[in-house]
């Protein structure tokens, strides 16, 4: 049995928290910008990095039926759960907050062109009432993704620092594969 991830999970890893955290940034940073041109910048660049983040979770996906993950260090059964549980809600809220932001984008009658390039379909037509609840939507699992990163990079801590075992150390490594 493998004991590290491989080297395109490590960087899969890296690149999809590193966007989680700018799309996160970006979010709250863009609904306090005055309307202007600027701002729409802004949000462009937050839905660019969801519909990237969503890319990347199939990619993620696929890689991870060929080649799985590492048997996880020994834990206690309720470890073994929450470690599950937190992945699990980690996974559903990779796919359902892009697909939040581009239902709410699209019933609010905007269009998403992907790097102002790949115009993508819409998903919904033009809908206000509906946009309104998709946005509520939108934030609340947003925020729900910052207690659930957080939970997970607390762990990730811990495990390091309190039980000293390798599980934060095997996403680090950077090693062939």
């Amino acid at each position: 049995m493998k004991e590290n991830y491989t080297r395109t999970a490590v960087a899969l890893h890296w690149i999809v928290a590193a966007l989680i955290a700018m799309a996160l940034i970006l979010g709250w940073y863009m609904t306090d910008m005055a309307t202007s041109p600027a701002k729409m910048r802004v949000y462009d660049w937050h839905k660019w990095i969801g519909i990237t983040v969503l890319a990347l979770f199939f990619v993620r996906a696929l890689w991870r039926m060929r080649h799985p993950a590492p048997a996880p260090v020994p834990m206690p059964p309720w470890q073994r759960f929450a470690s599950h549980a937190v992945h699990g809600l980690l996974y559903v809220l990779l796919v359902v907050q892009p697909l939040t932001g581009w239902l709410f984008s699209n019933a609010a009658g905007h269009s998403i062109v992907y790097l102002g390039l790949v115009p993508l379909p819409d998903l919904l037509a033009k809908n206000p009432p509906l946009a309104h609840n998709l946005k509520e939507l939108h934030e609340a699992c947003a925020w729900v993704l910052v207690v659930i990163v957080g939970l997970h990079i607390l762990a990730a801590l811990k495990h390091h620092y309190v039980d000293h075992d390798d599980t934060l150390q095997r996403m680090l490594r950077w090693r062939a594969g």
